[in-house]
């Protein structure tokens, strides 16, 4: 019998379009649905937008609009994007919709019959930017989390009896140490806890957009009561069906940006316990999402729209990046730069890769067919893979399951790695041009071994890249991953004989146009180097870094980073017609065989180069010497007056390998 697994992102204030900052925490809850489903959990995956308030109220004047009319197109602004980004939500909840207003007066009028609403006067300072009474003194005094200026508020209000329930919270933090993750949020909501909580007014009278009170029309139920219900009105709760909340609440998991905990680790389990409901098994707070260091915000004209990465690179790559890049829970930055550098590094030149060389020669020596690994072929190297499969496959999980997303791609990275170097170090290309028998049952074990590691990677790494893993596991003829039961993923699965699907590249590489045109896309869509225009409240950051100052004629480490040196060794060498300085070299990169045009005729004879291992810069773009395409550049020391000197080793180094 499959377990129940339910799991909700924030939902989205309407006061600002959608961008990267809420498709990663959209995304991160993305995967982890789509895991649970791979492991044959009956998932539940809501996510939906917050459309009531004082500040949409003012923003939809400001507009020229109906709170309704604005509420309408921001949401939907949400919708499409989650749709256009491919997100698997099972639910999209609007709190606007007559389903949601039902369930939260439902819920109001259980809180209030069991006795923890009455009727009371506030006098204060309240944050509409924040929705949020604070406890400052003076009108315009700035408000205590977000430093804006407070309003003063007199006014007729019902109370939430939120004092009656501090030791109860205390004790539900002592007893779940895993409600709240990571600790650090646990023991930010302790010490608030711990500093005495003092009853919460539930409701307005000085303005009208939103749900009404139950039996008090003149009220609007304040909007936190209204957003934080949305967990369960959107099962049904309130309605006459409440099958699906029968079945799916409480909530595993809900997942929210770390300047939202007060609100879900304090309130709502008081609401739920005034209520009588079962409490969410769990919350987990990520941190913010930095743009270059920077915060980003509208009035910073720092926008980025998750839909431009995808034009330029694809979903895949953002998925990837926000998953392996950001340490989940801690503040993360994201940039062009570094986007393209991990796109590069490890997807193109990683799994898609080890995708495309093992699938090509598999198709190219042994007709298309999964070969048969010889038993009296193999060797030490062959188990060294499998081990490091079979670790893979318990490390990630367990990983997963505790939200190291970062920690547990590396291990399946490291797996990729594994495979690069086991191809690199037995050569098949040279296996495959031989015609002897034992070389052929070589080929055959090393092929097999290459390709069901790569059919492990490809499962594992399927609920953070579902588009990429797809496209694969097609190739590797496996029909449709979707149906592929991730419990019982083990090593030496992949069948024999096995008919491949058509080879395709699957992750082509980006170059250095790749970062120009986001950029562009950006600026003109308003993103980033727009100009300010009102400010987003949705996912806040730290305080700008400034920008570190650099020297006159050095470079950033991110600027030698785009240079890829790697490894070849020499297996042609001839002199150009016509050229006395120019040799035309062809060499082997371990994935590829590529022809170059260097300078070094006068300082070293053709034959004498044969075998030699030397350092070429890899991500170069071609360029054409006296007619011939040299692919790279060869490195070497260049003496003032001298000869070339060709960059070497003294240690041995596969072939391949990436100077760092």
């Amino acid at each position: 019998m499959s377990k129940k697994f339910y799991i909700t992102t924030p939902i989205y204030y309407v006061n600002a379009r959608p961008h990267i900052g809420h498709a990663y925490t959209t995304i991160a809850c993305d995967t982890i649905a789509r895991r649970h489903r791979m492991l044959g959990d009956d998932t539940w995956f809501l996510t939906g937008t917050d459309e009531h308030g004082q500040k949409i109220e003012r923003a939809a004047q400001a507009a020229g609009k109906t709170p309704q009319q604005f509420a309408d197109e921001v949401s939907n602004a949400f919708r499409t994007s989650w749709d256009r980004l491919g997100l698997s939500y099972d639910d999209f909840i609007r709190t606007t919709s007559d389903r949601h207003k039902l369930g939260v007066q439902a819920l109001w009028r259980k809180i209030r019959d069991n006795g923890y609403i009455y009727k009371g006067t506030y006098t204060g300072q309240y944050c509409v930017f924040d929705e949020l009474y604070v406890d400052v003194v003076g009108p315009g005094a700035p408000c205590p989390d977000c430093g804006r200026p407070t309003e003063t508020v007199h006014e007729e209000n019902y109370y939430f009896k939120l004092s009656a329930f501090q030791d109860k919270l205390i004790q539900l933090y002592t007893d779940q140490p895993d409600f709240i993750r990571p600790e650090t949020r646990r023991n930010e909501v302790l010490s608030f806890v711990r500093s005495g909580l003092r009853d919460l007014s539930i409701s307005r009278s000085t303005f009208s957009w939103g749900i009404p009170v139950p039996d008090d029309p003149q009220h609007v139920t304040y909007v936190w009561l209204d957003a934080l219900a949305n967990y369960i009105t959107a099962l049904g709760f309130g309605s006459n069906d409440t099958s699906k909340f029968d079945k799916y609440w409480p909530a595993d998991v809900h997942m929210i940006g770390k300047e939202i905990v007060r609100f879900h680790c304090v309130y709502w389990p008081a609401f739920l316990m005034a209520a009588g409901l079962p409490l969410p098994k769990g919350i987990t707070a990520h941190g913010w999402l930095l743009f270059e260091e920077n915060k980003m915000s509208k009035s910073r004209g720092n926008i980025v729209r998750a839909e431009t990465i995808v034009d330029v690179l694809g979903i895949d790559a953002l998925r990837y990046f926000l998953l392996r890049e950001i340490v989940f829970g801690q503040d993360g930055s994201f940039s062009f730069d570094a986007l393209v550098q991990r796109y590069n590094a490890d997807l193109a030149n990683g799994l898609g890769n080890l995708a495309s060389r093992t699938l090509t020669m598999i198709t190219r020596y042994f007709k298309a067919e999964v070969p048969y690994p010889s038993q009296t072929a193999r060797t030490a190297a062959d188990a060294v893979v499998a081990d490091a499969a079979k670790s893979a496959i318990a490390e990630y999980g367990s990983l997963f399951d505790q939200y190291q997303f970062s920690r547990a791609l590396e291990t399946a990275w490291g797996l990729v790695a594994a495979v690069d170097k086991y191809i690199v170090e037995n050569e098949p290309w040279s296996l495959g041009e031989r015609q002897d028998e034992e070389s052929r049952q070589r080929l055959a074990t090393v092929l097999y071994t290459s390709a069901e590691a790569l059919r492990v990677v490809t499962a594992l790494a399927h609920p953070v890249m579902p588009d990429a893993t797809a496209k694969i596991w097609g190739q590797l003829g496996l029909g449709d991953i979707k149906k592929f039961d991730l419990s019982q993923l083990q090593w030496g699965q992949l069948h024999l004989g096995t008919k491949l699907g058509e080879v395709q590249a699957v992750f082509p590489r980006a170059d250095k146009s790749a970062i120009e045109r986001m950029q562009k896309m950006e600026e003109q869509s308003g993103g980033t180097g727009a100009p300010p225009v009102q400010p987003s409240e949705a996912q806040p950051v730290a305080a700008a870094k400034p920008a570190a100052a650099i020297s006159e004629g050095k470079i950033s480490i991110d600027d030698f980073a785009k240079v890829e040196l790697r490894v070849a060794q020499v297996k042609t060498a001839e002199r150009v017609k016509g050229a006395d300085k120019l040799l035309r070299l062809e060499v082997d990169l371990g994935t590829e065989v590529r022809q170059l045009v260097a300078g070094i005729a006068e300082a070293y004879a053709p034959e004498s180069l044969i075998g030699r291992k030397v350092v070429i810069v890899a991500n170069l773009l071609p360029r054409k010497l006296r007619g011939l395409e040299s692919n790279g550049m060869i490195v070497a020391a260049s003496p003032e007056g001298g000869k070339p000197v060709l960059a070497g080793f003294l240690e041995d180094v596969p072939v391949g390998t990436r100077l760092k």
